[in-house]
Order: structure tokens, then sequence, then C-alpha cells
């Protein structure tokens, strides 16, 4: 039987934390990435250990590839093999017309949000296809309604890195289903979290709340869940797709 090794990046805060916490009630070993705060970090580690999971924190920027391959490394050396990996580290840019965004801000939204997700799921692969030595495993992306939308709003930088999640998402899976890897998606929508503030958009969850079918918005852990499913064995027979969490939008 294959141990339950997971990675999350960003797994800090927001819908990463929530998806370790709850990958540790499911029977997983948890690698917490985060980028630079690392209180947060070790505070959803000890909600692992306390959960009876082994729990392990790395620092590091997806955005660096050499810094993905070390954090690889550093969860591998303190867990085992991986069989799960979420790519959840990522950022927003502040909402504006695209051509008052700076062009450092942009660059910053590309390369963490699409390169950061390139790099990581590239590595995942060379760890886990069967043609290289792995055993498999389970790739989960977290998108964005924000792709759907092609970033309408202020968010084109994050919506055009989130549309390049989803391809990396159909067209990663697709080549590599023979290995015995899945990839899958999950765009979640208005979702709770303190990335909300990142937007600059004041009371941005009251305002635009009541505007979503299901009149609210989600929680961490109503994307978490999905997530979880997708790494399980109950969707064994899924893989290339991404599915909305999003109450209707």
């Amino acid at each position: 039987m294959v141990d339950k090794v997971l990675l999350v990046t960003g797994g800090g805060r927001g819908i990463g934390a929530a998806i370790c916490r709850l990958a540790a009630r499911d029977g997983w070993d948890v690698a917490i990435n985060y980028a630079a705060r690392p209180e947060p970090a070790e505070e959803v580690a000890a909600a692992v250990r306390a959960a009876g999971r082994k729990a392990v924190t790395i620092p590091g920027d997806v955005a660096d590839q050499e810094a993905v391959v070390k954090i690889f490394d550093q969860a591998e050396q303190a867990l085992g093999k991986l069989s799960g990996v979420v790519v959840n580290a990522g950022i927003v840019n502040k909402a504006a017309p695209l051509v008052d965004i700076p062009i450092a801000e942009i660059r910053r939204v590309i390369d963490v949000d699409l390169l950061g997700a390139i790099w990581t799921a590239r590595e995942a692969v060379v760890r886990m296809a069967k043609s290289r030595g792995g055993q498999g495993g389970v790739i989960v992306n977290i998108s964005s309604m924000a792709a759907i939308f092609c970033g309408a709003g202020g968010f084109a930088p994050y919506g055009i890195a989130k549309i390049g999640v989803d391809a990396l998402t159909e067209g990663l899976g697709k080549d590599i289903a023979h290995e015995g890897i899945r990839i899958c998606g999950l765009r979640p929508g208005l979702i709770d979290t303190d990335i909300q503030h990142d937007t600059g958009i004041e009371k941005r969850l009251e305002r635009f709340g009541p505007t979503v079918p299901m009149g609210r918005p989600g929680t961490a852990d109503e994307v978490a869940e999905a997530a979880i499913w997708l790494l399980s064995e109950k969707a064994s027979y899924v893989t290339a797709t991404t599915f909305n969490v999003s109450g209707g939008r």
C-alpha cells in the first residue's frame, strides 16, 4: 500500500491550510510549504500532528524553479515519497485596469501563479512518474473562477495566470495519464480567506457575496473537501479536468 504523503504549496493560510488540516483527518502526512511567514505554517503543522499525522514546514518561493526542487527534496527527506501534491501557492494583484498595474506586479503574479504551478507540477511528475521509478500519485491544481471570467474586474494578470493553470491541468493530465498520475483542478469562487484583503477592494465579501447564486461566499473547508476527494481513490477515474467550487457562479 502506498503511503499517504502530501505536499501543499502555500499551505500556511487560507485554502492551503484547510487542505492540510483535512488531509491529516483523512490519514495523510503533510509537508507544508510557505513563502515568507513561518508562524501560520507552524500552526497548521501543529494541527496536523494533533490529528495523529506527521508534519513538516518548508520555506520556499515556488516562482524559483530551483527552490521548488529543494522543497520537494526536503519534503521527501522528512516524510518519504510523495503520493499527492496540491499546487496551491498563489497571490493576487490589487484590482486595477491592466494599464495601471505596475509591470513588476504583473510579472510577480505570473511568476508565482503560473510559472510556480508549472515548476511544481513538473517536479511532481519527475518524482511520481512510474517510468522514472515513481509510484504514481495525484496532483491537484488550485485555479480560480477568475480563469472563467478571464480576470475581468481588475484582475487580468491573475485571470491570465489561472487560465494557464487550467491548461496545465488538462494538457499535462492527458499526457501523463499512463504514468499512474492523475492531475485535477479546482476553481474556487468567492471564498472567505485573507487573500480577499490583498485585492484592495474594501469589504469585498460583503459586497459580492449576495451576487453569488447561493447568496454567500464559500469557506476554505468547502474547497478543501473537494481537494481531499480528488486526492482519494474515490476519484480514481478523474483526471485532466477542473471543477468549479463557486456557489453556482
